[in-house]
């Protein structure tokens, strides 16, 4: 009988009383001078100490005061990824007031659900864009009776009408919360259905900053540590990273201009980073694309396919093959040192979250020097339940349970979770709040399996699974997330409930198509709609399919597929904001597609292999 349960002690004793803000004042004790964040500043960063962070969050907390910001009030958020977002952050924890975080993506509707469910006071808005779509969700929210605009130099007028609150009044607002009371109600990302706001405690973030750090130590706690977050604070992965460096004191810079991406990287120059899997598959493919481009396609994947060998043998404890450590060294010098100095130089780690990143980039990336720390959480679990640490790695698994957390497995497969982690409630909703327990473990939805020594592996989500007209069950992720590691493929869906055969729908990516055209002989310029058509590219895309299909039984190899010309974005409303798809709201807007696919025989179509 397989393990189905592993749970770990905290590492660090509890502390009821703590909150988020006594993490920021602990910070300044130990080390007032040490940077704590750096801004840009020309071509370079200025650095931030921990005891400026603090002076300035005092300053800024005392402006909400001055303006009627009362304790316990919901105050809502739309900012991209700077360090005014955690400045606001921690000003209003200083308040003693509860953070409503909305993704600078959302649309109007959005807005309004966020700000009308939480009972949202006053709203803080980054840029003209984001104000607007306030405005015109404005007229139906009574509650909101204050906006600041941060375009208009909302946080300098904060600073300048809170300069004669006492220090006191900041202090007794700083110390008003408990760990068991809300530090922030963050929206579920809506994939499923309507966004649900998950109540995260105090205590959530404190007990899983201070295991994690530990458990991390070799990340986090390494003299110099330092790390540019790119990827939306919004999300509940990178507000906790962010919480959890101003507690271990890891210097923190913002970049969320993901288009400058590399050039930041390059004179910010971290040492650990947080993406998603898209992120890498795009370094990747970029890289590879480039190659290509510039005749050296088959150097880069030699180079590759070497890294991914000599990687997969370090893992297993298999000898290295001379030939390949011959190999290996020259690539080294070639190719992977080109990609390493990309990404800053110092980069050693990289922690990803949100879908599985694939064992082939994993062992690609181990082979630069960057140990890709896959991990696994949700919303409703302040994010990581679990993650692979430097010292306990294995690529392909999203890694042990954190210190202070438990997992079982359902006899389903279904991973529930308990412990330090887990958030306390759904905002305004017993019946799904009910519905998310069993015993006091939360029902993630998704579906996993552990190996002996605890590492645990995902399988897909329990609501996707497709059941064929002949009855065979199939998990859409395992198929989707090696298709999707494609140059060419933007998004796939796989469908097929109650159907008689397993197919997709795929988009292109925009971003490396004219440079994958370019290099196989074809316009750079071509319309979607063309290359939807092309030969050459559903060929490449078909290449995709099959590989995707030797991982599945025939059973569940998808056997037709078809190219839709158009995009799935967050804009479009198809993608949430971690890039995840939007699987009902696809197959609902493009339920015609879907028919076609079983409309017309299969032989007159791509047919995978195998």
């Amino acid at each position: 009988m397989s393990v189905v349960q592993f749970e770990v002690p905290a590492v660090v004793p509890a502390d009821p009383s703590a909150n988020i803000a006594d993490l920021l004042v602990e910070r300044v004790k130990a080390t007032p001078d040490r940077a704590l964040f750096a801004v840009p500043d020309g071509a370079g960063w200025r650095d931030i100490s921990a005891a400026e962070f603090q002076r300035q969050v005092i300053a800024l907390a005392k402006g909400f005061v001055a303006a009627g910001i009362e304790p316990g009030d919901k105050v809502g958020f739309i900012a991209r990824t700077t360090y005014e977002w955690t400045l606001v952050d921690f000003a209003l924890f200083y308040a003693g007031a509860v953070m409503v975080p909305i993704y600078e993506t959302s649309s109007t509707a959005q807005v309004h659900w966020d700000l009308s469910d939480s009972g949202a006071i006053a709203c803080i808005t980054e840029l003209p864009a984001h104000t607007q779509r306030l405005v015109e969700a404005q007229a139906d929210l009574p509650l909101v009776r204050t906006t600041w605009a941060m375009h208009e130099g909302a946080l300098a007028d904060l600073v300048a009408a809170g300069a004669d609150v006492p220090d006191a009044e900041i202090e007794h607002r700083r110390q008003l919360a408990n760990g068991d009371d809300i530090a922030t109600l963050i929206y579920t990302s809506g994939s499923t259905g309507r966004p649900k706001g998950c109540v995260l405690t105090h205590s959530n973030f404190v007990e899983l900053s201070r295991n994690a750090a530990v458990a991390l130590s070799d990340v986090v706690q390494t003299p110099g540590a330092s790390t540019l977050l790119f990827i939306t604070t919004a999300h509940v992965f990178a507000r906790f990273i962010t919480v959890l460096a101003i507690h271990a004191g890891v210097k923190t810079g913002h970049q969320p201009d993901t288009s400058t991406l590399l050039p930041a990287l390059g004179s910010f120059k971290p040492t650990f980073l947080l993406a998603v899997p898209r992120v890498f598959e795009k370094v990747y493919n970029s890289a590879e694309q480039k190659a290509e481009s510039g005749g050296k396609g088959k150097i880069f994947r030699s180079a590759a396919n070497t890294a991914i060998e000599h990687s997969r043998a370090l893992q297993e404890g298999r000898r290295i093959p001379l030939w390949t450590k011959l190999k290996f060294a020259l690539f080294d010098r070639l190719v992977y040192k080109t990609l390493r100095e990309a990404m800053g130089g110092n980069v050693k780690y990289a922690v990803s979250g949100s879908a599985p990143l694939g064992a082939r980039l994993g062992h690609f990336y181990a082979s630069l020097g960057i140990t890709v720390l896959e991990g696994y959480g949700l919303t409703e679990t302040t994010a990581p339940a679990t993650v692979n640490l430097p010292t306990k790695t294995k690529i392909g698994t999203v890694g042990p349970v954190l210190p202070g957390v438990g997992i079982r497995l359902a006899d389903d497969g279904e991973i529930m979770v308990r412990g330090i982690d887990v958030f306390r409630e759904y905002w305004n909703n017993p019946e799904a709040t009910a519905a998310a327990f069993d015993d006091g473990w939360f029902k993630t939805g998704d579906l996993g399996s552990f190996d002996a020594e605890g590492f645990l592996t995902i399988t897909g989500r329990k609501k996707e699974i497709i059941v064929t007209a002949g009855g065979k069950n199939v998990s859409p992720a395992v198929l989707e997330d090696a298709i999707r590691a494609n140059p060419v493929v933007g998004q796939v869906v796989v469908v097929g409930d109650q159907r008689p055969f397993i197919g997709a729908l795929v988009t292109l990516d925009t971003e490396m198509l004219p440079t994958w055209l370019a290099n196989n002989g074809l316009p750079a310029d071509m319309s979607l709609d063309d290359c939807a058509n092309n030969p050459q590219v559903r060929a490449e895309v078909q290449r995709a399919i099959d590989g995707a299909n030797t991982l599945v039984s025939r059973a569940e190899s998808i056997r037709k597929f078809t190219i839709l010309p158009t995009e799935w974005t967050e804009q479009s409303g198809h993608l949430t904001p971690k890039l995840s798809i939007k699987r009902n709201v696809i197959l609902s807007d493009f339920g015609g597609a879907v028919d076609e696919l079983y409309n017309v025989p299969v032989k007159t179509t791509h047919t995978a292999i195998g």
